[in-house]
């Protein structure tokens, strides 16, 4: 096991030297009770910003599978039909597919809004009880 704490990497490059996807991890102190993160405001509109271009890519690719989707055969005979028809069949099964692909990362991405929304609201309780607190030292 590596030494350290792992920690996410944003704007990893799996076309980089190093071939390993970046690893779950912790910012700041461990977590209290039980499994999970723990990232800072900036690793969080990150994570917004990384799930919302993945689903944006898949988005991409749903127009070229729309193509094989609707894909008509060469010519009239047998072969022709039969294959264009598994064709469409398949390219019907990566429309499926990249539509949940695209629904999976926008819920990510929500999620991490979400946290984000935890994260402002922790801060403006934060500020508000230091600016409850009398000025000077006590």
């Amino acid at each position: 096991m590596p030494e350290g704490t792992p920690v996410y990497q944003p704007g990893f490059n799996p076309g980089s030297v190093c071939k390993a996807p970046p690893t779950g991890g912790s910012y700041g102190t461990p977590v209290p009770a039980g499994a999970g993160f723990k990232y800072d405001e900036a690793t969080l509109h990150e994570l917004v910003k990384e799930w919302n271009d993945l689903a944006q890519e898949y988005r991409d690719d749903l127009v070229d599978a729309e193509f094989i989707a609707k894909v008509e055969p060469p010519g009239r005979e047998y072969a022709s039909e039969d294959n264009a028809t598994i064709t469409r069949q398949s390219g019907q099964a990566l429309v499926d597919a990249l539509n949940q692909r695209v629904a999976y990362c926008k819920n990510m991405a929500a999620k991490y809004v979400a946290a984000l929304g935890k994260y402002a609201t922790a801060d403006e309780h934060a500020r508000t009880v230091i600016n409850q607190q009398s000025e000077g030292i006590a």
